[in-house]
């Protein structure tokens, strides 16, 4: 995200020349701020359980649990790649240099849809905190349905800029403010925690493990159903392997911030939603309560501590969901620059600005964000909350291919090509990660969603990937123009 004056080689078989690639410079928390900025704690906790209550009533924190557990096993898989491979295109070059170009370009078009839609993701969310901060203050009373788009649409105006033109400072306050919301989270969290197990807390709410059981009459595979929202608040935990170009010791820091982000996210996501549940209540009006809260810590923080807090809170989460906005759009557009840089060498999208920062990709970027949204609003009467749900859910769904794209390629990198040296009992990871992800894919597909949006968001997530492959097969001389990159960065590993 942030860059300094050294100029890497890129992998197209050009000589790299000043502002002409990404720039070699950015130290181990850059690379966590990329992975935390993307995964935004803050944001996620405050919104993306909603979706799984949704599904799963009380038993959002187990999902999240799953979650956590299914992330943990993915890590495994980025932590080995990123210790062989050191490439903008993150998937693109894990999944292209094991599997082929094919199965490469899969998987970096993938999660380049996924960045995508989660760039809406965020900046619907930016809209609807920022929105509800507005109304709490009183600065924008009676807002009409579409004030969010409205608040969401300045937001990418601003991370665009901030995507071609770096700004330290910005970035860092950006982090800052990530940084104390999340501290606040944590303590209205706590304060909840000890007031329930005091029996003081508001509504009689207490400390139950109900919330990790699944409520009678709902179908526990259901919980993989729910699953996709807590792997939306943990998307983005890998992003900071799209800077494998650009960070000073890539083999060390990349694998160390991937994990140490995954491993933080579990622990807070499991503990946060918990303490959620329990202080909205566990039954069926508690859990009405709780998908239709406008901010979850925020309504908490103001129940149970005060008022400023809890507008405090959201205007972080606002915050939150802008700083993830701006790592989408930068994970985005570095996926789009690699995939052009070899597909196209001369192109626009091949090359970078006078920041050094791909800025064609990010403006197609944030145009395709912007028109997404549009689409959505005309056609379809969205308002900024379902803009969120809808592209959460193909954005997780498209994301979920890419990871298990990546996992088959590690399995056969390290046990079968063995180009690392690694313990053979490791295989059981990968292949825990593999189970995981199937069956939260068939989950969700089988059976077939009877009624939209569910199954318009099924076809348009595995619709993006069958489009992608097709295109892949029926175009081999494209395939045969990322071969030799491809190669090269195998090579250069």
């Amino acid at each position: 995200m942030l860059h300094t004056r050294i100029v890497t080689h890129s992998y197209s078989g050009q000589k790299s020349r000043p502002s002409a690639g990404l720039r070699r410079g950015l130290s181990i928390w850059q690379a966590v701020g990329i992975s935390v900025a993307l995964m935004a704690p803050s944001m996620a906790a405050n919104i993306n359980p909603q979706g799984t209550a949704g599904l799963v009533g009380r038993a959002t924190p187990l999902a999240f649990f799953l979650a956590a557990v299914a992330v943990l096993l993915i890590a495994y898989v980025f932590v080995r790649l990123c210790q062989y491979y050191q490439h903008a295109g993150s998937v693109y070059v894990f999944a292209g240099a094991t599997l082929g170009p094919q199965a490469g370009a899969t998987a970096g078009l993938s999660l380049l849809g996924t960045y995508t839609f989660y760039g809406l993701v965020t900046a619907s969310a930016s809209g609807v905190f920022g929105a509800q901060f507005l109304d709490d203050t009183n600065v924008w009373d009676d807002q009409p349905s579409w004030a969010g788009f409205v608040v969401g649409g300045l937001a990418l105006v601003l991370v665009l800029w901030l995507a071609i033109v770096p700004a330290r400072r910005a970035t860092t306050t950006l982090l800052v403010i990530e940084g104390v919301t999340v501290l606040l989270i944590l303590v209205i969290a706590l304060v909840a925690f000890i007031k329930m197990a005091a029996g003081s807390a508001p509504g009689d709410a207490s400390l139950t493990l109900d919330v990790f059981k699944v409520a009678p009459g709902t179908d526990a595979s259901t919980l993989f159903l729910g699953i996709i929202f807590g792997l939306l608040s943990f998307a983005g935990f890998e992003a900071a392997a799209t800077l494998g170009e650009e960070a000073h010791e890539p083999r060390r820091d990349i694998p160390r911030a991937i994990l140490g982000t995954a491993i933080f996210g579990g622990i807070y996501f499991t503990f946060v939603t918990a303490v959620e549940m329990m202080a909205f209540g566990t039954d069926a009006g508690g859990v009405g309560r709780f998908v239709h809260s406008s901010a979850l810590m925020g309504d908490i923080g103001t129940d149970y501590i005060a008022s400023w807090l809890g507008e405090t809170v959201t205007l972080g989460a606002a915050v939150s969901a802008f700083a993830c906005c701006l790592a989408c759009v930068v994970g985005a557009s570095r996926l789009l620059y690699a995939v052009a840089r070899d597909a196209s060498p001369g192109s626009a999208l091949s090359r970078t600005g006078r920041n050094d920062t791909p800025a064609a990709a990010a403006v197609v970027v944030s145009v395709a964000i912007a028109l997404i949204a549009l689409v959505c609003a005309v056609f379809f009467d969205a308002v900024p909350f379902d803009t969120f749900l809808w592209s959460g859910t193909i954005g997780t769904l498209i994301l979920l291919v890419a990871y298990v794209l990546a996992t088959v390629g590690c399995i056969k990198l390290l046990f079968i090509d063995k180009k690392m040296s690694v313990p053979t009992w490791e295989i059981v990871v990968p292949l825990a990660a593999l189970v995981m992800l199937g069956y939260t894919i068939w989950r969700n597909v089988i059976p077939f969603p009877d009624a939209n949006p569910g199954r318009a968001l099924v076809i348009v997530a595995f619709g993006w990937v069958l489009l992608v492959a097709v295109l892949m097969v029926a175009t081999p001389g494209l395939a045969r123009k990322l071969s030799v990159s491809l190669e090269e960065a195998d090579r250069h590993a």
